[in-house]
């Protein structure tokens, strides 16, 4: 009976490392494809609207 836990265990600790590291991948590629579109368009920098002040502002790396 130990073994199927430690088993189970296992088996969970490691579904969630896959779900973590396809999640990274996921957000890294998109971040990539930012990144290679403001090189060929020779922007600095992605400006977003701030919807309470109405003010632009670059676009942070968490955004």
């Amino acid at each position: 009976m130990p073994q199927i836990i430690l088993l189970l265990l296992f088996v969970g600790a490691g579904l969630w490392l896959y779900r973590r590291f396809v999640s990274d991948a996921q957000h890294l590629a998109g971040r990539s494809r930012v990144d290679e579109k403001e090189r060929e368009t020779g922007a600095s920098g992605t400006l977003i609207k701030d919807e309470k002040t109405g003010e632009y502002r670059l676009r942070r790396d968490d955004e």
